[in-house]
């Protein structure tokens, strides 16, 4: 492994590539502590030093952010308005068929999805930091905070607009490095800078947890927390690489003199098709009735329902349809993601087919049917993962973002793993050994 890291930096154009996107890094982690103007930075200190910043409603957007979002820095909105504007246009490829069309004419169509995406992560940009500014003002963002009103001394009209513009420029700076990092770094920006922002919370974590414990002088609870995370980093790579390759045999075909066809390939379907989306949209979506409570200071009874059980993580009621969420969210992700009749179709136009079914329709419903039982197991693996926050919140009195839960691991062994593959095949095509031997 260190013979590998050596040759990678002693390879000039890699060595390049590594060191611009180090730099890079640096520079989106000093922008996370730059804060915008018109916010009181000894108030938000305060508050997120006497408060439970990371258990409140945007938890999950300031993991993404990199603990950014709570302080209200410059890239308080991090990189999560360019994933939803990603997913979004992703979805509606499946019901636009202008959308649908350019996908299938390749890079040219790829190129203008790309510029989509762009406008509307910055329009979604603005919704957001209008909001957050929303919160901010009104005092609900660090909720028990005794100066939590006073985070924007000076509320005017001119004031906001400054912090909205300068938040959704920093969005628009973000998704520039990260397109960068693609162009000109290894591995693709916008998965490192999402990978950077959840592991520069870790340390402060297990910190935490260390101070929390109570059996020798909080060790114990440390050790017990880094045996859980290197278990399930090494389940998450264990089902991450696991795979159901399909055999397709190509018929040989003479074109004039020459023969063509006639090889043998496989179609790779992973255990877990969906990644981390599935457990996004359910998270997102349990925070929508919570946020709405928020908002409408209501103290009915359905407000108060939906506090004790679906604002709280450690209830039966927020549990079970979490986890039922997520199952749903992976077979529709994977429903709407990978076509088997267009597979089959494409395989059939090139004369390639399945050894034992025929092509055409009978090929599209044996995917169809091998993926729904692929899908199951990487649905259910999906929810438990998720659920190891509530289990360390139960254990070890940690908040909800407990340093290694599901969605943190999956999407940093992801990242990891496909970034060492990028180094690994260009230290291979100098005849190099990879990282992996």
């Amino acid at each position: 492994m260190l013979t590998a890291f050596a040759r990678a930096f002693k390879t000039p154009d890699l060595r390049k590539k590594l060191l611009f996107t180090l730099g890079i890094i640096v520079v989106y982690r000093v922008g996370t502590n730059v804060p915008i103007p018109g916010v009181d930075y000894r108030n938000v200190q305060t508050c997120i030093d006497n408060a439970e910043a990371n258990s409140g409603l945007f938890g999950l957007v300031n993991m993404f952010s990199g603990g950014a979002l709570l302080q209200i820095t410059i890239f308080a909105l991090g990189i999560m308005p360019y994933i939803t504007a990603a997913i979004i246009l992703q979805l509606l490829t499946v019901v636009i068929p202008r959308l649908e069309a350019l996908k299938k004419e390749g890079q040219a169509g790829t190129a203008k999805i790309t510029q989509y995406t762009r406008y509307l992560t910055v329009a979604l940009a603005i919704l957001q930091g209008t909001g957050l500014v929303a919160t901010a003002r009104s005092g609900a963002l660090f909720q028990g905070c005794p100066v939590a009103s006073q985070i924007v001394p000076d509320q005017s009209i001119f004031v906001t607009i400054t912090m909205v513009i300068t938040m959704t420029a920093g969005t628009a700076l973000v998704m520039w490095l990260g397109e960068l990092i693609t162009d000109r770094g290894i591995g693709n920006g916008m998965s490192i800078l999402m990978f950077i922002s959840i592991a520069a919370t870790f340390p402060s974590a297990l910190w935490a947890i260390k101070q929390q414990g109570s059996l020798a002088d909080g060790w114990i609870e440390f050790g017990t927390v880094m045996l859980v995370g290197f278990v399930m980093v090494g389940l998450v790579v264990f089902v991450e690489q696991a795979q159901r390759r399909i055999p397709v045999q190509y018929a040989k075909r003479m074109v004039g003199r020459r023969s063509y066809g006639g090889t043998s390939t496989y179609i790779p379907l992973k255990v877990n098709q969906a990644g981390v989306i599935p457990v996004i949209f359910a998270a997102s979506l349990l925070y929508i009735p919570a946020l709405i409570v928020q908002f409408s200071s209501s103290t009915a009874g359905w407000a108060t329902w939906v506090e004790a059980n679906l604002a709280n993580p450690a209830a039966t009621a927020h549990i079970v349809l979490y986890f039922l969420l997520i199952v749903f969210f992976a077979f529709f992700y994977v429903a709407i993601s990978f076509n088997p009749e267009e597979v089959a179709d494409n395989m059939k136009k090139y004369g390639g087919f399945i050894p034992g079914i025929r092509a055409g329709r009978p090929t599209a419903e044996y995917l169809s049917y091998v993926l729904n039982r692929i899908t199951w197991p990487g649905s259910l693996y999906l929810g438990l993962i998720s659920l190891v926050p509530t289990m360390a919140l139960a254990g070890f009195g940690a908040n909800q973002n407990f340093p290694f839960g599901g969605t943190s691991i999956l999407i940093i062994v992801g990242v990891g793993l496909e970034t060492v593959r990028q180094i690994e095949s260009q230290l291979q095509q100098r005849n190099y050994e990879g990282f992996l031997r």
